[in-house]
């Protein structure tokens, strides 16, 4: 108990944040324009205007920072309603922080970087601005990124004093301020620029839905298709879980949004706290490894990767069904062996009545999915599918948006990018720290040298160090440092493809939103489950366990990213999936009836066996696959068991 209390207060401190307010009054019409004012000029900057990508960066969080200071306090304590005299300040000192640098941007832009010495007022106000994003990111994101960033910070200044392999040269506070701020390779680098272009008009996407009762919907769609079946309630959390994350592409948010639906009815037809939070947990978590939209890490791959995010989404597709088969599966085994109910009758809608009422809603996904085939750019295809939605919710009475529903729409966009602003602008120091030093390729020594030639340790190796960078921050940030730290050394070094890498390293940096002991979504499901944190995330984490194996699956086959001979594709897609049928079985011991740990055993070794490329490992898993599970259900005692 007293080492649970201990992870209980790590994750506590990594997730804290200042307090956010409720303003009233003047002050919350005047900030509400505010916002929605910056929606409308993040939106024609992001599609229409032809403005430097410096100075769209140094506007928009300038913009996003005086947001931050005047909606979130500097502590829990802080006074829910009003920003105190120092909040005032702080918003002040952005503005005109942000004023130097627009003014002076074309000085800015035609500088030549290390070779043009800082002026006294340029390293004040370069100064000025990462102390500024470094207090908005402990504000909205917490001390865990702050202390990382902090971090990188002493050890670019101080890095030079170390011995060994980690040592750097000289880096001055002027050369540090340059490179981070006078260029686009730090502050305001790739994580910041997505956040001012895709992820803002996807998250704009997923408002207007919500704002058009699109969560409705996909709960009614989810009840149609699971909800009759043993541990119905369980299924439907999966389902709409699903649907609204790939929009929403926050774990968080949608267990906030879709779990304060299903796991308060699970929780009323009997199902303990810890198992329907862990369910939600591990359905929103997925959502933002599902195609069309997943989440703004995608964007990030996209733009770092220079692969486009058409071909990333259909790479995708394959691995992220297989995650929601396996929970659906799993947790389908878990109910049946604890006898869970379905949802009453009564309370399943009709699937043809949810459709005819509903179709508005598959309209705007549709358009996506036809904008992203026709090569349109991310951000124009949240537009287009933002359209859709406005246009489509006109055809549905109690759910048109109506010229003040499209004024909230936008100012909620802002308020919502809140958080992901401050932790992109923070991945962006680190990024900066991270090519100053070289760190990338000490890093990639380490990993090698841990690895000791070996592709499978290696993978090990940086499947650990992106969930550990990822406790207690959003995925972009963490995404953003494997990327960097360790994509080097898979691609480059151990000749892995790029697609294979990253989605690699994707997959590790979304599921350490729901690792113990800092998993930042199951902190939000305890709220609304009333359970220990920690008992939701590891629940979460048996629930997913597909997520953590099958990255190491499309490293050694591609097959599985849809690249390749079509053949091998459909083979792979049918030989992976009976792994993940096997890894599911072994993970709940349980089939008909309870399993054997030696049966657990042998189907474990088939699971991986047939995640393997094409051959006598795939033949030699199937055939012992089918024997087991012939057998376990063919002799089973069909007895339940308690959990």
């Amino acid at each position: 108990m007293a080492s649970q209390s201990v992870l209980v207060r790590f994750g506590s401190l990594a997730v804290a944040t200042g307090g956010r307010r409720k303003l009233t009054g003047l002050l919350a019409h005047i900030v509400k324009a505010y916002s929605a004012l910056v929606a409308l000029w993040v939106v024609y900057q992001a599609t229409l205007s032809s403005v430097d990508v410096l100075a769209l960066s140094i506007i928009f969080l300038s913009l996003m920072l005086c947001l931050a200071f005047i909606f979130i306090g500097a502590s829990k304590n802080c006074d829910p309603v009003r920003p105190s005299l120092i909040d005032y300040m702080l918003v002040l000192a952005s503005i005109v922080t942000g004023l130097f640098f627009v003014l002076n941007i074309d000085s800015i832009a035609e500088r030549i970087s290390l070779f043009t010495e800082l002026t006294t007022t340029q390293v004040i106000f370069t100064t000025s601005i990462i102390l500024l994003t470094i207090e908005a990111t402990r504000r909205t994101v917490g001390a865990g990124l702050m202390m990382i960033v902090i971090a990188f910070i002493i050890y670019n200044l101080f890095g030079d004093r170390l011995e060994g392999t980690f040592k750097h040269g000289e880096i001055t506070l002027s050369h540090f301020l340059d490179v981070n701020v006078m260029t686009t390779d730090g502050l305001f680098g790739i994580p910041l620029r997505v956040a001012a272009t895709y992820a803002f008009v996807f998250v704009m996407f997923g408002t207007f839905l919500a704002k058009a009762k699109g969560g409705d919907f996909f709960f009614d769609l989810a009840a149609c298709l699971s909800g009759r079946s043993p541990g119905g309630p369980a299924k439907v959390a999966v389902f709409s879980s699903a649907m609204f994350g790939t929009v929403s592409g926050s774990p968080t948010s949608d267990v906030v949004t879709t779990g304060s639906i299903t796991i308060p009815m699970m929780k009323r037809l009997g199902y303990p706290g810890a198992l329907a939070g862990g369910v939600e947990v591990a359905a929103s978590t997925g959502g933002s490894l599902l195609p069309p939209i997943m989440g703004s890490a995608a964007f990030i791959m996209a733009e770092y990767t220079g692969i486009s995010y058409a071909e990333i989404i259909v790479a995708a597709l394959v691995p992220a069904l297989l995650y929601y088969v396996g929970v659906f599966v799993q947790v389908h085994l878990r109910s049946v062996r604890m006898g869970l109910a379905p949802l009453p009758a009564d309370s399943v809608p009709r699937l043809h009545t949810t459709l005819l009422s509903g179709w508005i809603y598959i309209l705007p996904i549709i358009v996506i999915i036809v904008a992203l085939l026709k090569g349109y750019s991310p951000t124009f295809v949240a537009v287009f599918g933002t359209i859709g939605m406005l246009v489509a919710s006109q055809f549905k009475p109690g759910a048109r948006i109506t010229l003040r529903d499209f004024y909230d729409g936008l100012s909620e966009t802002t308020i919502r990018m809140i958080g992901v602003t401050g932790a992109c602008a923070a991945a962006g120091l680190v990024i900066g720290g991270i090519t100053m030093t070289g760190l990338a390729s000490k890093f990639s020594y380490l990993i090698l040298l841990v690895g000791d030639g070996s592709l499978i340790l290696a993978l090990l190796a940086g499947a650990a160090v992106t969930i550990v960078l990822g406790l207690g921050m959003p995925t972009p940030s963490a995404y953003v440092l494997a990327a960097v730290l360790i994509g080097p050394v898979l691609v480059n070094d151990l000749n892995v493809p790029m697609m294979a890498a990253h989605m690699f390293l994707l997959y590790y940096a979304v599921m350490s939103a729901m690792t113990p002991p800092v998993a930042v979504a199951a902190y939000a499901a305890a709220a609304i489950a009333d359970d220990n944190p920690l008992k939701i995330a590891t629940t979460a984490v048996v629930f997913s366990l597909v997520a953590f194996i099958i990255p190491f699956g499309f490293v050694f086959n591609t097959s599985i990213l849809m690249q390749g001979d079509a053949g091998l594709i459909l083979l792979a897609i049918g030989t992976v999936t009976t792994g993940v049928l096997c890894l599911c079985f072994a993970a709940e011991g349980f089939l008909k009836g309870q399993l054997s740990a030696l049966t657990r055993l042998m189907l474990v070794a088939c699971g991986f066996a047939l995640l393997a490329p094409t051959g006598w490992w795939t033949l030699g898993g199937v055939l012992v696959a089918g024997i087991v599970i012939f057998a376990s259900v063919r002799f089973s005692d069909r007895k339940r068991f308690p959990d």
